[in-house]
């Protein structure tokens, strides 16, 4: 029994997922442009190391810069940023440089893009690739970790949410 792409995308638009933007730099050191997507399959891997993955679409100049540098950024949006999280998205056909025209951009230690309005920005160093699918699971070893305030960006049912209290 096989499952089709459109049931598993489906079923996987109920699964919540906090909304971040994984960034990273492309190109020789005199040209580099700095590159970044929107994704929700992040997630930890193990405290020592402290490590994560992401999930990145082999297709992207985010995925290519990771492979190539060995370097990454998470950073974990608040819940005002779901146009942010459009943009990066690729929504209105915005690509590379332009996606960073939106927010407030700084440099973590290493050079590469840190949202100030992040609740967290992880600084990573690639430990691991897989390619599985369309996608590489790329393991970051977290090198730093830049804390904010607010309450977390979520994406379910197609759509940004935000934690209710319980």
């Amino acid at each position: 029994m096989s499952v089709d792409p459109a049931s598993f995308r489906s079923a996987m638009a109920r699964f919540p997922g906090a909304v971040t933007v994984i960034t990273a730099l492309s190109g020789p050191d005199a040209g580099r442009e700095r590159r970044g997507i929107t994704a929700t399959a992040v997630c930890s891997v193990s405290a020592e190391p402290p490590s994560l993955l992401v999930c990145v679409n082999r297709a992207t100049g985010t995925g290519a810069a990771i492979r190539d540098t060995g370097r990454f950024n998470v950073n974990l949006l608040a819940k005002p940023d779901g146009l942010l999280a459009l943009q990066f998205a690729g929504q209105g056909g915005v690509t590379g440089e332009e996606k960073f025209a939106e927010g407030d951009w700084q440099e973590d230690s290493r050079g590469l893009p840190r949202l100030a309005s992040a609740l967290l920005c992880f600084s990573c160093e690639v430990s691991e690739a897989t390619d599985a699918g369309s996608h590489t699971v790329f393991i970051g070893e977290i090198t730093d970790i830049v804390h904010g305030d607010g309450e977390p960006l979520l994406y379910e049912r197609s759509g940004f949410q935000c934690l209710a209290p319980i």
